[in-house]
Protein backbone atom coordinates (compact mmCIF):
# COMPACT_ATOMS: atom_id res chain seq x y z
CA UNK A 1 0.00 0.00 0.00
CA UNK A 2 1.29 3.44 -0.92
CA UNK A 3 2.15 5.53 2.12
CA UNK A 4 0.32 8.84 1.78
CA UNK A 5 1.74 11.78 3.75
CA UNK A 6 0.91 15.47 3.78
CA UNK A 7 4.13 16.93 2.38
CA UNK A 8 3.92 19.78 -0.11
CA UNK A 9 5.74 17.60 -2.66
CA UNK A 10 2.93 15.05 -2.63
CA UNK A 11 0.39 17.75 -3.30
CA UNK A 12 1.92 18.69 -6.66
CA UNK A 13 3.22 15.18 -7.44
CA UNK A 14 -0.02 13.47 -6.55
CA UNK A 15 0.19 9.67 -6.59
CA UNK A 16 -3.52 9.06 -7.14
CA UNK A 17 -3.61 11.56 -10.01
CA UNK A 18 -0.66 9.81 -11.68
CA UNK A 19 -2.34 6.41 -11.37
CA UNK A 20 -5.56 7.83 -12.82
CA UNK A 21 -3.58 9.41 -15.69
CA UNK A 22 -1.88 6.11 -16.50
CA UNK A 23 -5.26 4.35 -16.50
CA UNK A 24 -6.77 7.06 -18.72
CA UNK A 25 -3.93 6.72 -21.25
CA UNK A 26 -4.25 2.94 -21.30
CA UNK A 27 -8.01 3.12 -21.89
CA UNK A 28 -7.73 5.73 -24.67
CA UNK A 29 -4.55 4.80 -26.54
CA UNK A 30 -6.70 3.62 -29.49
CA UNK A 31 -9.07 6.62 -29.32
CA UNK A 32 -8.30 8.24 -32.67
CA UNK A 33 -10.67 11.17 -32.26
CA UNK A 34 -9.35 12.20 -28.86
CA UNK A 35 -5.70 11.81 -29.88
CA UNK A 36 -6.21 13.85 -33.04
CA UNK A 37 -7.89 16.55 -30.94
CA UNK A 38 -4.86 16.71 -28.63
CA UNK A 39 -2.45 16.84 -31.56
CA UNK A 40 -4.44 19.69 -33.07
CA UNK A 41 -4.37 21.56 -29.74
CA UNK A 42 -0.58 21.14 -29.55
CA UNK A 43 -0.20 23.00 -32.85
CA UNK A 44 -0.75 26.27 -30.96
CA UNK A 45 2.72 25.75 -29.39
CA UNK A 46 1.39 26.35 -25.87
CA UNK A 47 2.04 22.87 -24.53
CA UNK A 48 -0.12 20.11 -23.09
CA UNK A 49 -1.23 18.87 -19.70
CA UNK A 50 0.46 15.80 -18.23
CA UNK A 51 -2.70 13.81 -18.94
CA UNK A 52 -2.79 14.80 -22.61
CA UNK A 53 0.95 14.19 -23.01
CA UNK A 54 0.85 10.68 -21.56
CA UNK A 55 -1.96 9.77 -23.95
CA UNK A 56 0.22 10.87 -26.88
CA UNK A 57 3.10 8.83 -25.47
CA UNK A 58 0.87 5.75 -25.18
CA UNK A 59 -0.81 6.26 -28.57
CA UNK A 60 -0.89 2.91 -30.38
CA UNK A 61 -1.93 4.16 -33.82
CA UNK A 62 1.05 4.31 -36.18
CA UNK A 63 -0.39 6.99 -38.47
CA UNK A 64 -0.93 9.29 -35.48
CA UNK A 65 2.49 8.48 -34.06
CA UNK A 66 4.03 9.81 -37.25
CA UNK A 67 2.04 13.03 -36.76
CA UNK A 68 3.38 13.25 -33.22
CA UNK A 69 6.98 12.97 -34.41
CA UNK A 70 6.35 15.51 -37.18
CA UNK A 71 4.84 17.97 -34.69
CA UNK A 72 7.79 17.59 -32.30
CA UNK A 73 10.18 18.42 -35.14
CA UNK A 74 8.04 21.41 -36.15
CA UNK A 75 8.00 22.82 -32.60
CA UNK A 76 11.73 22.25 -32.15
CA UNK A 77 12.46 24.09 -35.39
CA UNK A 78 10.10 26.98 -34.65
CA UNK A 79 11.52 27.77 -31.22
CA UNK A 80 15.15 26.64 -31.39
CA UNK A 81 15.83 26.56 -35.11
CA UNK A 82 19.15 24.91 -35.93
CA UNK A 83 20.86 26.07 -32.72
CA UNK A 84 22.37 23.45 -30.41
CA UNK A 85 23.92 24.70 -27.16
CA UNK A 86 27.24 23.09 -26.19
CA UNK A 87 28.43 22.36 -22.65
CA UNK A 88 30.63 20.02 -20.61
CA UNK A 89 30.27 18.57 -17.11
CA UNK A 90 33.02 19.25 -14.56
CA UNK A 91 33.19 16.79 -11.67
CA UNK A 92 34.70 18.37 -8.54
CA UNK A 93 34.39 15.49 -6.07
CA UNK A 94 32.91 12.01 -5.81
CA UNK A 95 32.82 11.93 -2.02
CA UNK A 96 29.21 11.20 -1.03
CA UNK A 97 27.34 10.22 2.13
CA UNK A 98 24.22 8.92 0.37
CA UNK A 99 23.36 5.29 -0.26
CA UNK A 100 21.81 5.62 -3.75
CA UNK A 101 21.85 2.06 -5.10
CA UNK A 102 22.14 3.07 -8.79
CA UNK A 103 25.12 5.42 -8.38
CA UNK A 104 28.75 4.30 -7.86
CA UNK A 105 29.33 7.29 -5.58
CA UNK A 106 27.25 5.61 -2.84
CA UNK A 107 28.89 5.51 0.57
CA UNK A 108 29.37 1.74 0.76
CA UNK A 109 31.21 1.44 -2.58
CA UNK A 110 34.80 0.59 -1.65
CA UNK A 111 36.09 -0.02 -5.18
CA UNK A 112 35.72 3.45 -6.65
CA UNK A 113 38.61 5.83 -6.13
CA UNK A 114 37.50 8.77 -3.99
CA UNK A 115 38.85 12.10 -5.12
CA UNK A 116 38.28 15.81 -4.55
CA UNK A 117 39.88 18.49 -6.68
CA UNK A 118 41.97 21.22 -5.11
CA UNK A 119 41.55 24.74 -6.47
CA UNK A 120 44.80 24.32 -8.39
CA UNK A 121 43.52 21.07 -9.91
CA UNK A 122 40.30 22.86 -10.83
CA UNK A 123 42.42 25.42 -12.66
CA UNK A 124 44.08 22.63 -14.64
CA UNK A 125 40.69 21.11 -15.51
CA UNK A 126 39.24 24.45 -16.59
CA UNK A 127 42.26 25.31 -18.73
CA UNK A 128 41.95 21.92 -20.44
CA UNK A 129 38.26 22.64 -21.10
CA UNK A 130 39.05 26.14 -22.35
CA UNK A 131 41.66 24.70 -24.71
CA UNK A 132 38.88 22.60 -26.23
CA UNK A 133 36.72 25.70 -26.72
CA UNK A 134 34.12 25.24 -23.99
CA UNK A 135 32.41 28.32 -22.54
CA UNK A 136 29.67 26.70 -20.43
CA UNK A 137 30.15 24.12 -17.67
CA UNK A 138 27.83 22.02 -15.52
CA UNK A 139 29.37 21.63 -12.07
CA UNK A 140 28.89 18.19 -10.47
CA UNK A 141 29.72 16.89 -7.01
CA UNK A 142 28.59 14.22 -4.58
CA UNK A 143 26.72 15.16 -1.40
CA UNK A 144 29.11 15.31 1.53
CA UNK A 145 28.83 18.20 4.02
CA UNK A 146 32.39 17.60 5.27
CA UNK A 147 34.27 17.11 1.98
CA UNK A 148 31.98 19.13 -0.31
CA UNK A 149 30.43 21.93 1.78
CA UNK A 150 28.73 24.85 0.05
CA UNK A 151 31.83 26.97 0.76
CA UNK A 152 33.91 24.59 -1.39
CA UNK A 153 31.42 24.85 -4.25
CA UNK A 154 31.35 28.66 -4.02
CA UNK A 155 35.15 28.87 -3.94
CA UNK A 156 35.31 26.57 -6.96
CA UNK A 157 32.87 28.73 -8.91
CA UNK A 158 34.97 31.81 -8.20
CA UNK A 159 38.11 29.97 -9.31
CA UNK A 160 36.45 28.93 -12.57
CA UNK A 161 35.23 32.43 -13.42
CA UNK A 162 38.62 33.96 -12.62
CA UNK A 163 40.57 31.81 -15.10
CA UNK A 164 41.41 33.57 -18.37
CA UNK A 165 43.63 31.39 -20.55
CA UNK A 166 44.65 32.58 -24.03
CA UNK A 167 41.31 33.49 -25.62
CA UNK A 168 39.41 31.12 -23.34
CA UNK A 169 37.07 31.84 -20.47
CA UNK A 170 34.12 30.05 -18.89
CA UNK A 171 31.24 32.46 -19.24
CA UNK A 172 28.61 30.50 -17.35
CA UNK A 173 28.67 27.83 -14.67
CA UNK A 174 25.52 25.80 -14.23
CA UNK A 175 25.35 23.80 -11.01
CA UNK A 176 24.11 20.26 -10.35
CA UNK A 177 24.53 19.66 -6.62
CA UNK A 178 22.36 18.11 -3.93
CA UNK A 179 19.19 19.73 -2.63
CA UNK A 180 20.04 22.44 -0.13
CA UNK A 181 18.62 25.37 1.84
CA UNK A 182 17.18 28.67 0.62
CA UNK A 183 20.18 30.42 2.17
CA UNK A 184 22.61 28.29 0.17
CA UNK A 185 20.65 28.85 -3.02
CA UNK A 186 20.97 32.60 -2.41
CA UNK A 187 24.73 32.13 -2.12
CA UNK A 188 24.81 30.24 -5.43
CA UNK A 189 22.79 33.01 -7.07
CA UNK A 190 25.20 35.64 -5.73
CA UNK A 191 28.11 33.57 -7.08
CA UNK A 192 26.71 34.08 -10.58
CA UNK A 193 25.52 30.60 -11.51
CA UNK A 194 23.36 30.04 -14.56
CA UNK A 195 20.87 27.20 -14.13
CA UNK A 196 20.46 25.12 -11.00
CA UNK A 197 19.94 21.50 -12.07
CA UNK A 198 18.68 18.63 -9.93
CA UNK A 199 17.30 15.31 -11.12
CA UNK A 200 14.42 13.82 -9.19
CA UNK A 201 15.61 10.32 -10.28
CA UNK A 202 12.07 8.95 -9.75
CA UNK A 203 8.85 10.61 -8.62
CA UNK A 204 7.43 7.42 -7.09
CA UNK A 205 7.88 8.09 -3.37
CA UNK A 206 8.00 4.48 -2.22
CA UNK A 207 10.51 3.47 -4.90
CA UNK A 208 12.46 6.68 -4.34
CA UNK A 209 12.97 5.83 -0.69
CA UNK A 210 14.05 2.27 -1.52
CA UNK A 211 16.54 3.52 -4.11
CA UNK A 212 17.90 6.05 -1.59
CA UNK A 213 17.94 3.98 1.61
CA UNK A 214 20.40 6.11 3.57
CA UNK A 215 21.74 9.66 3.66
CA UNK A 216 20.12 13.10 3.29
CA UNK A 217 18.80 12.21 -0.16
CA UNK A 218 16.45 9.67 1.44
CA UNK A 219 14.13 12.59 2.29
CA UNK A 220 11.73 12.56 -0.67
CA UNK A 221 9.95 15.79 0.21
CA UNK A 222 13.12 17.81 0.80
CA UNK A 223 14.56 16.64 -2.51
CA UNK A 224 11.37 17.14 -4.54
CA UNK A 225 10.76 20.63 -3.14
CA UNK A 226 14.32 21.79 -3.91
CA UNK A 227 13.29 23.83 -6.95
CA UNK A 228 10.76 25.79 -4.89
CA UNK A 229 13.52 26.70 -2.42
CA UNK A 230 15.95 27.52 -5.25
CA UNK A 231 13.45 29.94 -6.75
CA UNK A 232 12.75 31.42 -3.33
CA UNK A 233 16.50 31.98 -3.09
CA UNK A 234 16.47 33.99 -6.32
CA UNK A 235 17.48 31.34 -8.86
CA UNK A 236 14.89 31.68 -11.61
CA UNK A 237 16.42 29.22 -14.09
CA UNK A 238 16.08 25.65 -12.83
CA UNK A 239 16.50 22.32 -14.59
CA UNK A 240 14.59 19.13 -13.76
CA UNK A 241 14.86 15.54 -14.92
CA UNK A 242 14.42 11.87 -14.08
CA UNK A 243 16.71 8.88 -14.56
CA UNK A 244 14.67 6.71 -16.89
CA UNK A 245 14.96 3.03 -16.03
CA UNK A 246 14.77 3.37 -12.25
CA UNK A 247 10.99 3.14 -12.22
CA UNK A 248 8.05 2.65 -14.60
CA UNK A 249 8.47 5.22 -17.37
CA UNK A 250 4.76 6.12 -17.43
CA UNK A 251 4.86 7.16 -13.79
CA UNK A 252 8.06 9.20 -14.01
CA UNK A 253 7.10 10.81 -17.32
CA UNK A 254 3.83 11.98 -15.76
CA UNK A 255 5.55 13.12 -12.56
CA UNK A 256 8.11 15.10 -14.55
CA UNK A 257 5.39 17.05 -16.36
CA UNK A 258 3.43 17.56 -13.15
CA UNK A 259 6.58 19.09 -11.65
CA UNK A 260 6.88 21.44 -14.64
CA UNK A 261 3.21 22.41 -14.25
CA UNK A 262 3.72 23.09 -10.54
CA UNK A 263 6.66 25.42 -11.14
CA UNK A 264 4.69 27.32 -13.77
CA UNK A 265 1.68 27.67 -11.47
CA UNK A 266 3.52 28.37 -8.21
CA UNK A 267 6.47 30.43 -9.46
CA UNK A 268 5.20 31.87 -12.71
CA UNK A 269 7.86 30.14 -14.81
CA UNK A 270 8.43 26.52 -15.70
CA UNK A 271 11.74 24.68 -15.89
CA UNK A 272 14.45 26.26 -18.02
CA UNK A 273 15.71 22.78 -18.92
CA UNK A 274 14.55 19.18 -18.77
CA UNK A 275 17.14 16.38 -18.82
CA UNK A 276 16.42 12.86 -20.04
CA UNK A 277 19.21 10.53 -18.84
CA UNK A 278 18.87 6.73 -18.90
CA UNK A 279 20.48 4.25 -16.53
CA UNK A 280 24.02 3.43 -17.68
CA UNK A 281 26.76 0.95 -16.67
CA UNK A 282 29.07 2.22 -13.93
CA UNK A 283 31.38 0.94 -11.24
CA UNK A 284 29.28 -1.26 -8.89
CA UNK A 285 26.15 -0.68 -11.03
CA UNK A 286 24.66 -3.09 -13.59
CA UNK A 287 21.79 -1.66 -15.69
CA UNK A 288 20.46 -5.19 -16.23
CA UNK A 289 19.41 -5.13 -12.59
CA UNK A 290 16.78 -2.52 -13.49
CA UNK A 291 13.77 -4.16 -15.14
CA UNK A 292 12.23 -0.80 -16.08
CA UNK A 293 15.01 0.19 -18.53
CA UNK A 294 13.53 1.67 -21.70
CA UNK A 295 14.26 0.92 -25.37
CA UNK A 296 15.77 3.38 -27.86
CA UNK A 297 12.44 3.60 -29.67
CA UNK A 298 10.53 4.48 -26.51
CA UNK A 299 13.24 6.92 -25.47
CA UNK A 300 12.88 8.78 -28.77
CA UNK A 301 9.13 9.06 -28.33
CA UNK A 302 9.55 10.34 -24.77
CA UNK A 303 11.79 13.13 -26.09
CA UNK A 304 9.28 13.97 -28.83
CA UNK A 305 6.31 14.20 -26.48
CA UNK A 306 8.21 16.25 -23.88
CA UNK A 307 9.06 18.72 -26.64
CA UNK A 308 5.36 18.97 -27.53
CA UNK A 309 4.19 19.18 -23.91
CA UNK A 310 6.76 21.75 -22.71
CA UNK A 311 7.72 23.63 -25.90
CA UNK A 312 9.85 26.34 -24.30
CA UNK A 313 12.04 24.26 -21.99
CA UNK A 314 15.50 23.42 -23.24
CA UNK A 315 16.09 19.68 -23.40
CA UNK A 316 19.47 18.20 -22.47
CA UNK A 317 21.11 14.96 -23.54
CA UNK A 318 24.54 13.90 -22.34
CA UNK A 319 27.25 11.56 -23.57
CA UNK A 320 25.45 8.76 -21.74
CA UNK A 321 23.80 8.22 -25.12
CA UNK A 322 25.43 6.99 -28.31
CA UNK A 323 26.08 9.09 -31.40
CA UNK A 324 23.19 7.47 -33.28
CA UNK A 325 20.69 8.01 -30.47
CA UNK A 326 21.78 11.62 -30.01
CA UNK A 327 21.38 12.27 -33.71
CA UNK A 328 17.78 11.01 -33.67
CA UNK A 329 16.65 13.00 -30.63
CA UNK A 330 18.29 16.24 -31.77
CA UNK A 331 15.63 16.52 -34.45
CA UNK A 332 12.83 15.56 -32.06
CA UNK A 333 13.48 18.05 -29.29
CA UNK A 334 16.94 18.11 -27.73
CA UNK A 335 18.51 21.59 -27.72
CA UNK A 336 21.61 21.15 -25.53
CA UNK A 337 24.30 18.47 -25.71
CA UNK A 338 27.66 17.85 -24.12
CA UNK A 339 30.84 17.26 -26.09
CA UNK A 340 34.24 15.81 -25.19
CA UNK A 341 32.84 14.95 -21.75
CA UNK A 342 34.60 13.21 -18.87
CA UNK A 343 32.61 11.90 -15.90
CA UNK A 344 35.66 11.29 -13.73
CA UNK A 345 37.10 13.68 -11.16
CA UNK A 346 40.10 15.31 -12.82
CA UNK A 347 39.58 13.56 -16.15
CA UNK A 348 40.20 16.48 -18.50
CA UNK A 349 43.73 17.40 -17.46
CA UNK A 350 44.88 13.81 -17.01
CA UNK A 351 43.70 10.50 -18.44
CA UNK A 352 42.80 7.95 -15.77
CA UNK A 353 43.72 4.29 -15.76
CA UNK A 354 41.13 1.63 -14.92
CA UNK A 355 42.72 1.26 -11.50
CA UNK A 356 42.19 4.97 -10.81
CA UNK A 357 38.58 5.01 -11.95
CA UNK A 358 36.53 7.80 -10.34
CA UNK A 359 33.81 8.05 -13.00
CA UNK A 360 30.11 8.31 -12.25
CA UNK A 361 29.06 6.37 -15.37
CA UNK A 362 30.40 5.10 -18.68
CA UNK A 363 30.40 7.53 -21.60
CA UNK A 364 28.89 6.21 -24.83
CA UNK A 365 29.83 9.11 -27.10
CA UNK A 366 33.60 9.46 -26.64
CA UNK A 367 34.26 11.95 -29.45
CA UNK A 368 36.19 15.16 -28.88
CA UNK A 369 34.40 18.50 -28.81
CA UNK A 370 35.73 19.34 -32.27
CA UNK A 371 34.44 16.03 -33.63
CA UNK A 372 31.01 16.72 -32.14
CA UNK A 373 30.96 20.27 -33.55
CA UNK A 374 32.02 18.95 -36.97
CA UNK A 375 29.28 16.32 -36.84
CA UNK A 376 26.61 18.90 -35.89
CA UNK A 377 27.68 21.18 -38.73
CA UNK A 378 27.43 18.28 -41.14
CA UNK A 379 23.86 17.68 -39.97
CA UNK A 380 22.96 21.33 -40.62
CA UNK A 381 22.95 22.50 -36.99
CA UNK A 382 24.58 25.60 -35.49
CA UNK A 383 26.71 24.64 -32.47
CA UNK A 384 26.26 27.54 -30.04
CA UNK A 385 28.60 28.55 -27.22
CA UNK A 386 26.47 31.55 -26.29
CA UNK A 387 25.81 32.51 -22.65
CA UNK A 388 24.54 36.04 -23.26
CA UNK A 389 21.05 35.49 -21.83
CA UNK A 390 22.48 34.82 -18.37
CA UNK A 391 24.78 37.82 -18.51
CA UNK A 392 22.09 40.16 -19.84
CA UNK A 393 19.46 39.08 -17.32
CA UNK A 394 17.28 37.21 -19.79
CA UNK A 395 16.42 34.48 -17.31
CA UNK A 396 13.27 33.11 -15.72
CA UNK A 397 10.08 34.76 -16.91
CA UNK A 398 12.01 37.24 -19.08
CA UNK A 399 13.50 34.41 -21.10
CA UNK A 400 10.17 32.59 -21.28
CA UNK A 401 8.37 35.71 -22.55
CA UNK A 402 10.82 35.92 -25.44
CA UNK A 403 10.58 32.20 -26.13
CA UNK A 404 6.78 32.08 -26.02
CA UNK A 405 6.50 35.10 -28.32
CA UNK A 406 8.94 33.57 -30.80
CA UNK A 407 11.33 36.51 -30.38
CA UNK A 408 14.14 34.57 -28.73
CA UNK A 409 15.69 33.82 -32.12
CA UNK A 410 16.43 37.54 -32.53
CA UNK A 411 18.82 37.20 -29.59
CA UNK A 412 20.00 33.62 -30.00
CA UNK A 413 20.58 33.38 -33.73
CA UNK A 414 23.19 36.18 -34.00
CA UNK A 415 24.92 35.06 -30.82
CA UNK A 416 25.01 31.43 -31.92
CA UNK A 417 26.69 32.48 -35.15
CA UNK A 418 29.14 34.80 -33.40
CA UNK A 419 30.20 32.25 -30.81
CA UNK A 420 30.51 29.58 -33.49
CA UNK A 421 32.73 31.97 -35.44
CA UNK A 422 34.80 32.50 -32.29
CA UNK A 423 35.18 28.75 -31.84
CA UNK A 424 36.22 28.30 -35.46
CA UNK A 425 38.90 30.98 -35.22
CA UNK A 426 40.39 29.82 -31.94
CA UNK A 427 39.95 26.06 -31.65
CA UNK A 428 38.57 24.27 -34.70
CA UNK A 429 40.35 21.82 -36.98
CA UNK A 430 40.69 22.85 -40.62
CA UNK A 431 37.81 20.66 -41.78
CA UNK A 432 35.55 22.03 -39.05
CA UNK A 433 36.52 25.60 -40.02
CA UNK A 434 35.51 24.99 -43.63
CA UNK A 435 32.16 23.49 -42.65
CA UNK A 436 31.52 26.12 -40.01
CA UNK A 437 32.26 29.11 -42.22
CA UNK A 438 29.96 27.69 -44.88
CA UNK A 439 27.15 27.27 -42.34
CA UNK A 440 27.64 30.81 -41.02
CA UNK A 441 27.48 32.30 -44.50
CA UNK A 442 24.38 30.29 -45.37
CA UNK A 443 22.65 31.35 -42.15
CA UNK A 444 23.44 35.03 -42.62
CA UNK A 445 22.11 34.87 -46.17
CA UNK A 446 18.86 33.27 -45.02
CA UNK A 447 17.99 35.55 -42.12
CA UNK A 448 14.83 37.29 -43.25
CA UNK A 449 14.69 40.14 -40.77
CA UNK A 450 16.97 42.85 -42.22
CA UNK A 451 17.64 44.39 -38.82
CA UNK A 452 18.80 41.08 -37.41
CA UNK A 453 20.82 40.47 -40.57
CA UNK A 454 22.61 43.81 -40.19
CA UNK A 455 23.33 43.15 -36.52
CA UNK A 456 24.64 39.69 -37.30
CA UNK A 457 26.94 40.91 -40.05
CA UNK A 458 28.16 43.82 -37.91
CA UNK A 459 29.09 41.58 -35.03
CA UNK A 460 30.60 38.89 -37.23
CA UNK A 461 32.81 41.61 -38.69
CA UNK A 462 33.78 42.70 -35.18
CA UNK A 463 34.59 39.09 -34.39
CA UNK A 464 36.93 38.94 -37.36
CA UNK A 465 38.65 42.09 -36.11
CA UNK A 466 39.28 40.45 -32.75
CA UNK A 467 36.56 42.31 -30.86
CA UNK A 468 34.63 40.09 -28.45
CA UNK A 469 31.73 42.20 -27.27
CA UNK A 470 28.53 40.17 -26.92
CA UNK A 471 25.79 42.68 -26.26
CA UNK A 472 22.64 40.68 -26.98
Amino acid sequence: MYDVTSSKAEEFINHEEIIETIQFAEENKHNRGLIEQIIQKAHNYKGLTHKEALLLLECDIEELNQKIYALAKEIKQRIYGERIVMFAPLYLSNYCVNGCVYCPYHLKNKTIRRKKLTQEEIRSEVIALQDMGHKRLALETGEDPVNNPIEYVLESIKTIYDIKHKNGEIRRVNVNIAATSVENYRKLKEAGIGTYILFQETYHKENYEMLHPTGPKHDYAYHTEAMDRAMEGGIDDVGIGVLFGLNRYKYDFTGLLMHAEHLEAAKGVGPHTISVPRIRPADDVNPEDYKDAISDELFEKIVAVIRIAVPYAGMIISTRESRSTREKVLALGVSQISGGSKTSVGGYAKEESEEENSSQFEVSDTRTLDEVVNWLLGLGYIPSFCTACYREGRTGDRFMQLAKSGQIANCCQPNALMTLNEYLEDYASEDTKVKGNQVIQEQVNHIQNEKVKDITRKHLEEMKQGKRDFRF
